[in-house]
């Protein structure tokens, strides 16, 4: 399974603001910075997660970004299943199971669906503790000389 962009740089900002010191505040600049990546799409990233309420964002001149829960209650598999817009892995997940012409007695279908559920599951038993467990490494990596 491949994750869309979103969640990865979803994941890429919660790691980010889960390795600064607890209530330091970063801003999306800093992040697509650190990342080379679009600002433009950290923006959106960034809106989603508020809304998730995963960080908050702090307004003014010297405003910006943070978690808004400890890392420990953030769970990897939850972000994973907001930030994706859907799991159709073939044609027959799809709404109304696409065209294919073995879609009645496939059991390909049945394995990937399970395949999925194995997937997530493993994501569920990871927070965003297990992720920046490194914090100083982490930071070390984001430094943009």
């Amino acid at each position: 399974m491949k994750l869309t962009l979103y969640t990865d740089y979803s994941l890429r900002v919660l790691i980010y603001l889960g390795a600064k010191p607890e209530g330091e505040l970063s801003n999306i600049q800093e992040i697509a910075d650190a990342y080379q990546i679009s600002k433009n799409h950290l923006m959106k990233v960034t809106h989603e997660l508020g809304k998730l309420e995963l960080i908050e964002t702090i307004r003014g001149r010297k405003g910006g970004i943070r978690l808004a829960k400890k890392p420990e209650e953030i769970n990897v598999g939850r972000v994973v299943r907001k930030t994706e817009d859907h799991f159709e892995l073939v044609e027959c997940f799809q709404p109304g199971g696409g065209h294919c012409v073995i879609s009645p007695v496939c059991g390909l279908k049945h394995a990937l669906a399970k395949a999925l559920q194995a997937y997530l599951q493993v994501l569920d038993d990871y927070t965003l503790a297990d992720l920046v467990h490194n914090p100083l490494e982490l930071r070390s990596l984001f430094q943009n000389d």
